[in-house]
């Protein structure tokens, strides 16, 4: 069934009387932008004793706060105002303006809430594992499939790695059992027959530079989501760590048939992509979601100031061969640069003066946070700031300048915003393959 059959209120009521008239012509899509899950409601059949239990409007609005209040306690709190949008619909044909009232202040609070908590991720919203299954002899139709698992605020890859461990142990045998934790594609015929393994890897939901433009705060990227990401390190000489100038990335995308949060906690992966990252292309991406972090980080309105220090101090506070200076060092040096494409040193430079001047903000905006005790902390900061400015320009061959004196120059600050970063690079080499139905 498409979409447009169901706006169609003979095909889709949400309620039907006894006799079967329609007392409700709004069907499934008047939730459809909650979840798009819910077009798989629309394709089901009534059962045969749906009539023998009378759902009327009174039950309907029962159902919906009921939903609302499980949405407070979750914390989902933008989805209230959606969820009541039917409830509205009702109150208003039955002319229950008292009612009304009340539904409006409560969807007032929500907003409330939402100002209060969008930009302080201290929501937890759960994470998500890739959990893939192998051993014909043990799991049967399941050999082979991938899912995502949806698992609650901070689960860690032991705590869910070691559950499924005892619950496929208690069912086929603690010597049977072994879990493979590293991301490497799984070569079945290199594996015991005798033995049921099962791979688990942490994922995050993926986006695109497109949904990213729409999906701007936290519980925009953890909800109706369908595609997540892992990465695999890896070097040409097949060690899968080595140094900058040898280090590669898989980047591997799983899309799911169904999208988080849904009613099951796991959903079968149906299409996987992945993506080679040479290099520079690796140093790219750090540095992009480098800049990208601190960003973050300096525009809260409620700044985390010990996540702030962490990020800033990996950030100019770095060992000599490390850090994003082992990156600049390799890449951007006129004898170094030579060996790689034009456009990519470019883009990599440019990402470096972001970095800079995104440094010289975090230092900002910790030196206005910060107490009298921490002074001497923040000075050591700049002082590290000022030798990678020192450095870095003489590395990229162009005056880098301290955030503070471009201020001067310029009679006021510059805006700090990171220009998107393209994941679309000539070289790289891309595969796509059907998940297992």
């Amino acid at each position: 069934m498409t979409l447009d059959d169901a706006q169609n209120p003979d095909n889709n009521l949400l309620l039907t009387s006894t006799t079967g008239k329609s007392i409700f012509s709004m069907g499934w899509p008047a939730f459809h932008s909650i979840t798009p899950n819910i077009k798989e409601e629309g394709a089901m059949k009534e059962d045969s004793g749906m009539q023998d239990t009378p759902y009327n409007e009174n039950a309907l609005v029962e159902q919906l706060d009921l939903c609302v209040d499980y949405l407070w306690k979750s914390e989902r709190f933008e989805l209230i105002a959606e969820v009541s949008k039917p409830v509205i619909a009702v109150f208003e044909k039955q002319r229950d303006f008292k009612r009304l009232s009340e539904l409006y202040y409560n969807i007032h609070r929500s907003y409330l809430k939402i100002a209060e908590v969008v930009n302080a991720e201290k929501r937890l919203f759960g994470r998500y594992y890739r959990v893939a299954f192998y051993g014909q002899g043990f799991f049967e139709e399941e050999e082979g499939k991938e899912y995502i698992y949806k698992e609650p605020k901070l689960t860690g890859l032991s705590e869910i790695s070691q559950r499924l461990l005892k619950l496929y142990a208690d069912k086929f045998g603690a010597d049977n059992v072994k879990i493979i934790q590293d991301s490497n594609k799984v070569n079945p015929k290199e594996l015991d027959s005798k033995i049921a393994y099962i791979q688990v890897t942490y994922v995050t939901p993926y986006f695109d530079e497109k949904e990213l433009m729409d999906r701007k705060t936290d519980f925009e990227k953890h909800h109706n989501i369908n595609r997540f990401v892992f990465e695999t390190p890896f070097t040409l000489s097949g060690k899968k760590h080595g140094g900058v100038e040898e280090q590669c990335k898989r980047q591997t995308v799983l899309t799911t048939s169904h999208s988080f949060p849904y009613v099951k906690k796991r959903i079968q992966v149906v299409n996987q992509t992945s993506t080679e990252l040479n290099p520079i292309e690796v140093a790219i991406d750090e540095m992009t979601k480098k800049v990208q972090e601190l960003q973050q980080l300096c525009t809260m309105d409620d700044v985390d100031m010990i996540r702030l220090q962490l990020k800033l101090q990996g950030s100019v506070s770095v060992k000599v061969n490390a850090g994003p200076m082992a990156y600049a060092r390799e890449f951007l040096t006129e004898s170094n640069s030579r060996n790689y494409p034009e456009s990519q040193v470019r883009h990599l430079k440019e990402i470096f003066r972001q970095f800079a001047d995104t440094c010289g903000l975090a230092l900002e905006v910790n030196g206005r946070l910060i107490k009298e005790d921490q002074l001497e902390y923040q000075e050591e900061m700049k002082s590290h700031y000022r030798e990678i400015l020192t450095e870095l320009s003489e590395v990229m061959n162009e005056q880098i300048p301290y955030r503070e004196e471009l201020a001067k120059q310029q009679g006021a600050e510059r805006p700090c915003t990171l220009r998107s970063v393209s994941r679309t690079y000539p070289s790289l080499q891309s595969s796509s393959s059907k998940a297992d139905s």
